[in-house]
């Protein structure tokens, strides 16, 4: 694919992204209008909806660092994982990670006012998978400018760790252990 081709490809693609949040915009402001007796319960779905697309995308993009790392530099397989990685990072790793935040933010006002030790630990667990998120973005950076010093290795271990706050967090939700 020749450089002008694929960033028509990825403009395009950011297009759509765009207008699908303006139309979950639209559509949730609709919603809180019509129906704001059952919004929370709406919140509370588009919230799950969207963190399971976040950790989708925080478990596949060190995949595809393990395989890019042991990739040579300027091969046609380097420059496929690039574009898999930019376009994975933009078109479904940051705006469900946004979702995400908003509506959690929002649901832990509305339903908890804030309250309770198990959603400040849930909330400082999903702000530790923010900031790896940001490190993921960073990498995403550096392979695409063929600058990433770490190994295959490293991305492995790496990989681990959304799996491990996942879990505290599905566990600090559900159980609400303090």
């Amino acid at each position: 694919m020749t450089g002008i081709a694929s960033e028509n490809s990825t403009g395009q693609a950011m297009k759509r992204m765009v207008i699908g949040i303006l139309v979950l915009v639209l559509l949730t402001g609709l919603l809180f209008l019509v129906a704001p007796d059952s919004f929370y319960l709406w919140a509370k779905a588009i919230h799950v909806i969207a963190v399971i697309s976040w950790m989708a995308g925080m478990l596949y993009l060190p995949r595809l660092f393990v395989y890019h790392a042991d990739a040579q530099r300027g091969s046609a397989q380097s420059e496929t994982f690039k574009v898999m990685e930019r376009r994975l990072l933009r078109a479904i790793i940051n705006p469900a990670m946004t979702v995400t935040w908003v509506f959690g933010l929002w649901l832990a006002w509305k339903g908890f006012a804030f309250q309770g030790g198990w959603l400040h630990a849930k909330i400082a667990a999903v702000l530790l998978l923010s900031g790896l998120h940001g490190y993921f973005a960073g990498a995403v950076r550096k392979f695409a400018e063929d600058r990433n010093e770490k190994s295959a290795k490293h991305w492995r271990v790496v990989n681990e760790i959304p799996t491990l706050l996942m879990i505290v967090i599905v566990i600090l939700v559900i159980v609400k252990p303090f």
